[in-house]
């Protein structure tokens, strides 16, 4: 199934010289671009063409992180292990099942001249970076071709193809097909942090100026995402967050509207139980009465070693559906999801020009934006919820959540639902929306779509923390600004500890006096009883609840897990008074032992911390740092911070969350923001603005957004042309 070659060069790109032809090219595209920085270092991008503002872009996104993008690129090909050695090869092999160079390169030729012109800009601007900056030494991609933007059309930090298990694919093609011992991942460490963001929409009926309000909260790895705004002639004026290496505003606005896409808990990528006949020495599967021919083919996969580069070769397989990704009681499992690169990118740049709900829908119709829901705000008025943008119809009778039976006819896909045939909420009477990658069901109060209207593929999950959080700093409002706006994207409310304390401080009042941690945590329980569950850097409840809650979920996860139930509802509904008085008193010791005593204030434990521009980040307890008030999301916080303590630190560093967040005004003739992002805006440690947005960071005190050009009055930093 793998060969092993030792290569005697090289399997990474190698720049050709420049003709004067393409060297002409680029600096007449220059030429037609102004860069200016503000005073955060915040690239504004203004070209004469649509063309010229990508070329711009690209290029300042190279300034600021060049390694970043060229990682991207090389998850996005499959061609990390070129990089980072053999430990990568099975993400890479997961990659290249489903994009193919020779398809992108098709895909390429035959696109429209507008995107054609796009994606040769995109290239010309990295191309005429690393020109013009030869002191930068790319890992792997030394020259950018333009068909590889298709490769990474979708901007979320974890696509469709992610959801197929590594571990899996490992079992299969890593030393021939076999059973794995579980469905999921059995090697890979379970991850309880809440991935995704949060996106509120507010009707001009419930805001003080009468115009309508969005909030931009995406909870993301830190550092994914750049700020930037990008402008042309042609009727280009975004602002927002681009994910490094991309050509469009992925959260972001423009002069008229706002979108915001939070990730969806819709089931749109399925699983099949193949039936494998083998004839001779060829392989078909069956669909019915039908025996189709298995598609085979051979799969490099390059990677580096010490003494050179390598290769391991595959024999992959593939159905109709999709590729062979794993096998199951004995039958080989194919894989389906929504698989069209030209119109993810087409959908993703034009959303960006939108400028009402009419021009915003018209970009849903092409129904791939897979992963995720969107929040919609106009200068209208308008404010939407669209649900997942890509649902493929089934049949209501199978199971989806699992693997189906591929050889029955009737678990074909019949085309893709229609916006309106998914959960939709344009406008509700309660004046807002909002979603938390929780259920579409609660996402306007009582005007949100009904559970029972719908099959249950369109939404895997249910209310989660976050959501309760949101309808309650939501439903009552009838006069927000933009300030109170953010005073609700940082509401200090836990409401997943108005679940868990009750009934811990009901069993210690219940408890014996002579039951041996009566004393020991009677303080404790006071301080909890007395607490109004809200965060703060300086709360010491804070800081005993979390590791209360963290210690509970430990001690009842075996059984969560057998009851099939969350170790968060079993703590809260099901757990033995002794085991959240000995999940109390594991905590009161864990905070004493790690930091000298039980009564720490929680800023003292959350960190913010940014030390290089390496992508996984190190810490250090003894290095320089920022105390974060709000926690993670898995206890309701709406504003997130996911830290945890590291391999020599006891303090807790952030590592995703809150990655840039804005507030956005819609006026009748102009828009108005406030934003920040994470740490800052370059990736360089030596930059002034590698670390110079942290403290407002940490605290929530979004910066004034300079959307306009007169507003970058008396706060450029630099202006200049790419290349100068």
């Amino acid at each position: 199934m793998k060969k092993l070659f030792i290569l005697a060069l090289t399997c990474a790109s190698v720049a050709s010289a420049q003709s004067p032809n393409e060297t002409a090219r680029w600096e007449a595209h220059a030429q037609k671009v102004t860069i200016i920085r503000d005073d955060w270092g915040i690239a504004h991008i203004y070209g004469k063409t649509d063309a010229d503002a990508v070329f711009g872009l690209m290029y300042s996104q190279a300034e600021d992180d060049f390694n970043r993008i060229e990682t991207n690129y090389l998850n996005s090909m499959g061609r990390l292990a070129e990089a980072e050695g053999e430990s990568a090869v099975f993400r890479d092999l997961r990659m290249k099942l489903f994009i193919h160079p020779d398809s992108m390169k098709a895909m390429y030729q035959a696109s429209p001249m507008w995107m054609k012109s796009l994606m040769n800009a995109w290239a010309d601007g990295l191309n005429f970076y690393l020109h013009k900056n030869p002191q930068v030494t790319p890992k792997v991609i030394k020259r950018f071709e333009p068909w590889m933007a298709l490769t990474f059309s979708e901007g979320s930090i974890g696509g469709d193809i992610e959801s197929v298990s590594i571990p899996s694919l490992r079992a299969f093609y890593g030393s021939g097909p076999k059973l794995p011992t579980a469905f999921g991942d059995a090697d890979q460490r379970p991850d309880d942090e809440p991935r995704g963001s949060n996106g509120f929409a507010i009707a001009p009926s419930n805001t003080q100026s009468g115009n309508a309000l969005l909030l931009i909260n995406p909870h993301t790895s830190f550092f994914f995402r750049a700020e930037v705004q990008v402008v042309s002639e042609e009727g280009l004026n975004a602002y927002g967050a681009v994910t490094w290496g991309q050509f469009f505003v992925y959260q972001g606005f423009n002069e008229r509207a706002g979108w915001m896409h939070t990730s969806s808990g819709v089931d749109n990528i399925d699983e099949y139980l193949e039936a494998i006949v083998k004839k001779g020495d060829r392989l078909f599967y069956r669909v019915g009465t039908v025996e189709r021919p298995l598609a085979t083919s051979q799969v490099i996969v390059p990677f580096k070693t010490d003494t050179g580069m390598a290769k391991r070769e595959f024999t992959v397989y593939h159905t109709h559906r999709g590729p062979i990704v794993r096998a199951v009681d004995g039958k080989w499992v194919s894989v389906r999801l929504m698989q069209e690169p030209l119109k993810a990118l087409t959908q993703s740049y034009t959303r960006t020009k939108a400028r009402d709900y009419k021009t915003f829908r018209e970009t849903m119709e092409l129904h791939t934006n897979s992963s995720n829901n969107t929040i919609f705000a106009d200068a209208s008025g308008n404010i939407a919820y669209f649900h997942a943008n890509f649902i493929p119809k089934r049949d209501g009778r199978f199971g989806w959540a699992n693997p189906v039976d591929g050889s029955d006819p009737a678990t074909e896909w019949m085309g893709v639902h229609s916006i309106d045939e998914s959960p939709l909420v344009v406008n509700p009477k309660s004046g807002w929306l909002y979603n938390t990658n929780n259920w579409p069901y609660s996402a306007a109060g009582p005007d949100s779509p009904k559970r029972t209207d719908y099959l249950g593929y369109m939404e895997r999950g249910g209310e989660n923390p976050r959501g309760v959080h949101a309808i309650r700093v939501l439903k009552d409002t009838k006069d927000f600004t933009l300030a109170s706006l953010i005073d609700a994207a940082y509401d200090t409310y836990l409401p997943a500890f108005a679940d868990l304390l009750p009934p811990l401080i009901r069993d210690y009042e219940l408890a014996p006096a002579a039951h041996p941690l009566k004393t020991k945590l009677a303080e404790q329980v006071t301080m909890l009883q007395d607490w109004d569950l809200r965060w703060s850097a300086a709360s010491v409840p804070t800081s005993l609840a979390i590791f209360y809650g963290d210690e509970i979920q430990r001690i009842v996860a075996a059984a969560a897990n057998r009851e099939r139930t969350s170790s968060y509802n079993y703590a809260a509904t099901m757990a033995q008074p002794e085991q959240r008085l000995q999940a109390l008193a594991a905590a009161s010791d864990k905070l004493a032992a790690d930091f000298g005593r039980w009564r720490t204030p929680w800023g003292e434990i959350n960190r913010y911390q940014r030390l290089t521009g390496d992508i996984v980040q190190r810490f250090s307890d003894s290095a320089p740092s920022i105390p974060v008030g709000f926690p993670s999301a898995r206890w309701g916080s709406l504003a997130s911070f996911g830290a945890r303590a590291y391999e020599g630190t006891k303090k807790w560093y952030g590592t995703s969350g809150n990655s840039f967040v804005a507030v956005v005004e819609f006026g009748k003739d102009s828009v108005r923001a406030r934003a920040i992002t994470a740490g800052g805006e370059s990736g360089n440690p030596a930059s002034p603005h590698f670390n110079d947005q942290a403290v407002r960071y940490s605290t929530g005190n979004l910066r004034p957004v300079y959307f306009y050009r007169s507003q970058l009055n008396g706060h450029i930093e630099r202006e200049y042309r790419p290349g100068k």
